[in-house]
């Protein structure tokens, strides 16, 4: 089986206007739609960010693969090495740590690696899980992402409150969180902090556990704060949090709040690469580390990442952006073959309200989602809803994400500055 075309199609989803350290979600969020065609007359789907970087170097790529096996994921990477160089562009937004030339391409690669994977599993007739090694759950747990947002975008141009509501304090916050657990069955909470003051954000993390008392509760406010007040949060919420994640910037700062608080510290922003886990490890500044197969290489890089948390006794949880279909099938693949996954996956997919793939197949039943038992990842393209998302791509009006400038819209002087508090 040779690998013959490569069709990668950005598109622009809606998106409700979620708050965050940066500032606000925009009404659109960019992803690139990857179709891998092959001589057997099989299509590979991959799913990845839609930044214009990230864009680009997908098309650089992509008329290298032809001819490649996509059983030789060796090659796959080699191609994108050669292609795309040491100068590979920084393209990872900030809310997923440093950009670097290394991450660049380990998201290039992640994005063909999952076709390929979906290949091989429809070439064999089996599900990409198999491939992975086999089940060792038959559903996948998530966890239900609570956000401070308010009700539109900007209430200038006219958009319609999405159906969240407004959430800005912690009486929203719970409220939202009801719906999440009514709506979807989850049994575990994450809020996305760094939007108010850390002394708010803490409370609404207690009216969460005065509410959900039996639920395992997560903050995440991005790097916000220093590490004074990361210490201060972090012995207000003593027993109350199932980890804190990323309270403060870098792997000294986050060793330094870790000496002094009770919970585990959890990241996806000061432990991205390979390269940043011995440092980790030596000064123990993370006790969770949450994978994205997005920007680690993809489903073999992860599992690498997911051997190297179990020889050092860290605890492994998946990181979420704002996803389609494709992704939470190869999410869902990819946790249920990894034993050492001890954490329920975090997940936008609940704000969605329109997808690429066909109807049917991902769905949350009590907080989880069943293994997709086809062959491949066990998803398909709904390509009417391909092409009126791509159209959508291009009249949204920008091909990079970024949260400053509509924060800006609503709030003029609007400063990201990091950490705030």
């Amino acid at each position: 089986m040779k690998i013959t075309d490569v069709v990668i199609t950005p598109i622009a989803m809606k998106d409700p206007p979620l708050r965050n350290i940066q500032g606000i979600h925009q009404p659109y969020a960019l992803r690139s739609i990857l179709q891998v065609g092959t001589d057997e007359g099989l299509t590979g789907l991959g799913e990845t960010y839609g930044d214009l970087a990230i864009l680009s170097a997908l098309r650089k790529v992509a008329p290298r693969l032809t001819g490649l096996d996509p059983f030789d994921l060796n090659g796959l990477e080699r191609i994108i090495r050669e292609t795309l160089g040491a100068t590979a562009g920084r393209a990872t937004h900030g809310l997923v740590g440093e950009a670097s030339d290394e991450k660049t391409l380990a998201t290039v690669l992640s994005a063909f690696e999952v076709a390929c994977w979906d290949l091989q599993g429809r070439a064999l007739g089996r599900p990409v899980v198999e491939l992975l090694g086999g089940k060792v759950r038959d559903t996948v747990p998530y966890s239900g992402y609570l956000f401070f947002k308010p009700s539109v975008h900007n209430p200038d141009p006219g958009y319609e409150p999405d159906r969240w509501g407004e959430a800005m304090d912690a009486e929203g916050i719970v409220a939202q969180a009801r719906r999440m657990v009514d709506g979807y069955g989850f049994k575990s909470l994450k809020l996305k902090g760094g939007v108010l003051p850390p002394s708010e954000e803490a409370d609404a993390i207690l009216a969460l556990r005065d509410a959900f008392p039996e639920h395992p509760l997560r903050l995440d406010p991005n790097a916000g704060w220093t590490v004074e007040s990361s210490i201060a949060v972090g012995k207000k919420l003593d027993g109350v949090l199932e980890y804190l994640e990323d309270p403060t910037g870098g792997i000294d700062g986050m060793a330094a709040v870790a000496r002094e608080v009770s919970m585990p510290l959890a990241t996806n922003m000061c432990v991205t690469a390979f390269s940043h886990i011995p440092p980790a490890v030596k000064v123990d500044a993370v006790q969770v580390v949450l994978s994205d197969h997005h920007f680690w290489g993809g489903l073999r890089r992860s599992r690498e990442l997911a051997a190297i948390c179990r020889t050092f006794g860290i605890g492994l949880s998946m990181h979420s952006n704002s996803h389609l279909g494709i992704s939470l099938a190869a999410m869902t693949h990819l946790a249920g073959a990894t034993p050492e996954l001890t954490y329920d996956c975090d997940t936008h997919y609940p704000y969605l309200v329109e997808d690429v793939v066909q109807e049917g197949v991902l769905e949350f039943i009590d907080g989880a989602v069943r293994v997709p038992s086809a062959s491949g990842l066990g998803v398909d393209l709904d390509l009417d809803s391909l092409a009126r998302l791509a159209e959508q791509y291009d009249k949204c009006g920008f091909d990079t994400r970024d949260d400053i400038t509509p924060m800006r819209a609503v709030q003029p002087g609007w400063d990201p500055v990091i950490p705030r508090w």
